[in-house]
């Protein structure tokens, strides 16, 4: 498959925007996802080429928020999540693209579904679990959502937090933190078998990742309150035309 100017102007200012609007609040791959199979690139290189760019822009944000990590649990978390995302992509590799594309309509939906809700998640302080509790529930957490980032993953950043914080008890600021080196990490996973098994679409991909990083960069200075209001139509607006699309089967 040849890098055309039609591919270009679809993917590479919706990959942009999804940098954005993950840096922001999560959910970037909402739109980036969805902008490869746009482009008409085929569901399983589509999931492998969206890994290349969002796991350049995804280490921008990591290193933004480093100094926020809880570094003991993040890198169990991480090691967790790297093991899940290379099964989820080795599962993705067997599954029919039909079944990919149809997994489009359930799985988009409730992954917006909790990004418009992310703003519940700032509540007052609970209380704390010990911390081998921490670790016992924070460990699976990661291999099972590494699995589906492996396998699919938009929504996956957002799905950490909200588990993080909700099942381990973990601040948002350390939750959100930790979530960026974990996705990253599961983003790497699923990107090293993908590559192996020549499923990236390079002449695609690197263009896009440096939008995608040029999002993240961006979205960075960003005040997530405003973000927010850019965020919730952007989604609605990518997910209406995806179902559209999905549903007349072109």
């Amino acid at each position: 498959m040849e890098v055309t100017l039609h591919m270009l102007l679809i993917i590479c200012p919706l990959v942009f925007l999804a940098g954005l609007v993950d840096s922001i609040g999560g959910g970037g791959g909402l739109i980036s996802l969805p902008a490869y199979l746009f482009a008409g690139i085929p569901p399983h290189m589509a999931i492998a080429t969206n890994k290349l760019s969002s796991s350049l822009g995804t280490t921008i944000s990591a290193a933004r928020l480093f100094k926020y990590m809880d570094l003991p649990l993040a890198g169990a978390c991480v090691i967790c999540s790297l093991a899940g995302s290379a099964a989820g992509s080795s599962l993705a590799l067997t599954a029919s693209e039909a079944l990919i594309q149809f997994m489009l309509l359930p799985v988009l939906p409730v992954a917006a579904y909790y990004v418009l809700r992310k703003k519940d998640l700032n509540q007052p302080k609970q209380e704390k679990l010990s911390r081998q509790k921490t670790f016992l529930i924070s460990m699976p957490v990661s291999f099972l959502v590494g699995i589906y980032d492996g396998f699919y993953g938009p929504g996956t950043g957002t799905f950490l937090i909200l588990l993080y914080t909700s099942l381990a008890k973990l601040d948002l600021l350390t939750a959100s933190a930790n979530t960026k080196a974990v996705n990253l990490a599961s983003n790497i996973g699923a990107l090293a078998v993908f590559i192996l098994n020549g499923k990236v679409f390079f002449g695609l991909g690197l263009p896009a990742a440096l939008f995608c990083i040029a999002g993240h960069y961006l979205g960075a200075g960003m005040v997530v309150k405003n973000g927010t209001r850019i965020v919730k139509p952007v989604i609605l607006t990518v997910l209406a035309i995806l179902f559209l699309k999905v549903l007349i089967g072109e």
